[in-house]
C-alpha cells in the first residue's frame, strides 16, 4: 500500500514547556544591530504552557487557543496567523522534516502574556518538540534548540529547562547547577509591557544620567553559588535586574507590588525579565503559599511556584 492509498490516521502529541524567571539580568548598551548584550541566569519554574499538535489530512498549519487556559483570553491580543511563534516553529520544522503533514496547534496559556516570563517562547519550544514527534523528524533537543534560536533567544532555554547562564543576546546557554529547589510567588499584572519598549526606556534613562554601560561578560558567581546550594536568603541578597528600573518607570505600580510582597513575608522581589510579572522569593514552599494567600487577602492574584523544573517534554501521544 502506497502513502497515497493508505488511509489517513490522525495523531495528537501534547507537550508541556515551562515559563522562566530571570534570577539575574545584566544589560549592556544598545549595539549597532539594535540588540543588547546580556548576562543572565534563567530559572525554569513550575508554570507551564501546553501545545497540542494534531495531524490533519489537509495540508497547512492552523492555530487556536484552548479554553482551558487560565489567563483571560478576552483580555489579550494573541495572533493566530503565521506571525504566532507556534506557527513559525512548525513552519521551520516542516522545512527540515521529510514526513511533515498538515497540523493543528492548540495552545493552552498559563504564563502571563507579555509578562517577562517567556510564555511565547515556551509555546514555540513546545510546538517544536510536538511537531518533531508527530513527524518523526528525529532531532535531538539540542538540535531543536538550534532551530528554536531562530525564533528567539528564550526558545532554546524553554526546550532545555533547569537553570542556565545566558550570554550574548541570551542565546549562548550553559547549564547552571541548581539541585536544590527555590520557591517563588509570581504576581502577574493585568497589563503587558513591550520588551523593545522596556529596553528602549533603559537606554533613555541611562542617556539622561550619562551612564556608560558596558557589555557584560559573565554573571555574579554569588548568584550561582546561592542557586547551587538553595540558600534562599543568600540568593535574595544578590537578585538584580537592570531592566527593573525601566519597567517601573513605565509601570510605577510595580514598585508598590514589590514593596507589598516583601512586607507580607517575601525575602526579596524582582521584576522578571522585561516585566511586568513580579517574582517574589520565599524561604520555603510553605512560605510561598502563605505569601500568596496574604497577597490574595489584599486583592492581589499570586501564584506559588518552584524551580528549577525540566524543559519541554511530551505528556501524551495518542492515535485518534
Amino acid at each position: 500500500m502506497t502513502d497515497a492509498t493508505r488511509p489517513f490516521v490522525s495523531r495528537s502529541v501534547r507537550v508541556r514547556a515551562p515559563g522562566k524567571i530571570n534570577v539575574s539580568l545584566d544589560v549592556g548598551p544598545v549595539r549597532e544591530d539594535g540588540y543588547h548584550s546580556v548576562a543572565s541566569v534563567y530559572l525554569a519554574v513550575s508554570l507551564h504552557e501546553e501545545v497540542c499538535a494534531t495531524s490533519t489530512e489537509n495540508p497547512g498549519i492552523t492555530v487556536s487557543l484552548s479554553r482551558e487556559s487560565t489567563i483571560d483570553l478576552d483580555a489579550v491580543d494573541i495572533p493566530l496567523d503565521s506571525t504566532n511563534l507556534v506557527h513559525r516553529a512548525a513552519t521551520l520544522l516542516a522545512e527540515l522534516s521529510e514526513h511533515a503533514t498538515g497540523v493543528h496547534l492548540e495552545i493552552t496559556k498559563r504564563v502571563p502574556v507579555a509578562g517577562g516570563m517567556g510564555g511565547g517562547s515556551a509555546d514555540a519550544a513546545a510546538a517544536l518538540l510536538a511537531c518533531d514527534a508527530l513527524w518523526d523528524s528525529g532531532l535531538s533537543k539540542e538540535e531543536l534548540a538550534h532551530v528554536g534560536a531562530e525564533l528567539g533567544a528564550d526558545v532554546p532555554f524553554a526546550l532545555l529547562g533547569g537553570a542556565a547562564v545566558g550570554l550574548g543576546v541570551g542565546d549562548h546557554l550553559s547549564p547552571a547547577l541548581a539541585k536544590a529547589q527555590t520557591h517563588w510567588v509570581l504576581v502577574p499584572a493585568n497589563f503587558g509591557l513591550s520588551t523593545p519598549l522596556v529596553y528602549g526606556t533603559l537606554d533613555r534613562l541611562r542617556d539622561a544620567e550619562s551612564l556608560n554601560a558596558v557589555d557584560p561578560t559573565d554573571v555574579d558567581p554569588h548568584i550561582l553559588q546561592a542557586l547551587r546550594s538553595g540558600d534562599a536568603s543568600a540568593l535574595g541578597r544578590v537578585l538584580v535586574n537592570d531592566l527593573q528600573r525601566a519597567a517601573v518607570e513605565l509601570a510605577p505600580s510595580l514598585r508598590e507590588t514589590l514593596g507589598r510582597g516583601e512586607s507580607l513575608g517575601a525575602l526579596a522581589g524582582i521584576v522578571s525579565g522585561s516585566g511586568p510579572t513580579v517574582a517574589l522569593l520565599t524561604a520555603s514552599a510553605e512560605a510561598a503559599v502563605e505569601v500568596a494567600q496574604n497577597l490574595a487577602h489584599h486583592g492581589i492574584s499570586a501564584l506559588p511556584v518552584h524551580g528549577p523544573v525540566p524543559g519541554a517534554r511530551i505528556i501524551s501521544d495518542t492515535l485518534l
